[in-house]
């Protein structure tokens, strides 16, 4: 197989949480381009049909699932409408996340269980049902977005949960990775830097000492400038790649 067709995803279906927007959306407009059929999942379906629109004017499919990944009802939803829409569940890309700001002093319970609630308990049972599926097919591939929050400490705002969260994601994929790996189910994480979207302010001066200026290359990305990294993740390019955080942070991280 020549090197850029092991690249190409066509035949495979992904199953994309939180892709109505920022990051979300970039990944799986990505994952079509590479020729992959996209389950757009969230509780805005409204905001997912956005991506989907997108993805069939430029000739790739998918299909909306509005589900809270957050119930179980919400998780067998997912899993099961995906395999039932698209015939299969090959790639799964946790993306779904959730941050409050705040001091720990002042973090409520409520505060805690809305950060964990969704950036570990809800990706640990979807990870779990889509493996339970990808079993069964003989193989799949599962891509955890986590966070350079899991090895910095960042400022000017604190987020300590959010940062516990992302951490325990990483250990997760390295448990997964691990443990399934005998199933031929992969599982990778990518920790991104400080992107431009809804939930990163990237723009705000107040930030700019401490997210852009700290930062080797002295910038913020764009969400599509994570996509090739996840479609290299999700394809055969990536074959022998398990248990792997990939940090795309633009030098945060090496000072």
């Amino acid at each position: 197989m020549a090197v850029l067709d092991q690249f190409h995803l066509e035949g495979n279906n992904a199953l994309v949480t939180g892709a109505g927007r920022g990051i979300g959306r970039a990944l799986a407009i990505a994952l079509a381009e590479a020729g992959a059929k996209v389950a757009l999942v969230g509780r805005d379906a409204e905001a997912a049909a956005g991506t989907l629109a997108v993805i069939k004017e430029a000739g790739g499919d998918g299909v909306v699932i509005a589900a809270d990944i957050n119930t179980d009802e919400g998780v067998e939803t997912a899993v099961s409408t995906t395999v039932s829409e698209l015939g299969s569940l090959d790639i799964l890309v946790n993306n779904a996340g959730y941050c409050i700001h705040g001091p720990a002093l002042e973090v409520t319970r409520d505060d805690y269980h809305a950060v964990m609630d969704v950036n570990m308990e809800a990706l640990y049972f979807l990870s779990q049902a889509a493996a339970k599926v990808m079993q069964k097919q003989g193989g799949g591939n599962i891509i955890n977005v986590g966070s350079i929050s899991s090895i910095i400490v960042n400022r000017p705002q604190w987020q300590p949960v959010y940062n516990a969260s992302k951490a325990a994601v990483h250990q997760l994929t390295k448990s997964l990775a691990a443990e399934w790996a005998p199933l031929n189910i992969r599982v990778n994480a990518i920790a991104p830097g400080y992107i431009k979207t809804e939930m990163a302010p990237v723009d705000e001066p107040r930030f700019k000492a401490r997210w852009i200026d700290d930062s080797a290359q002295q910038r913020y990305a764009m969400p599509d400038e994570l996509g090739a990294t996840v479609v290299y993740l999700a394809s055969t390019g990536s074959s022998f790649m398990t248990g792997s955080v990939v940090v795309i942070d633009g030098g945060y991280s090496i000072f």
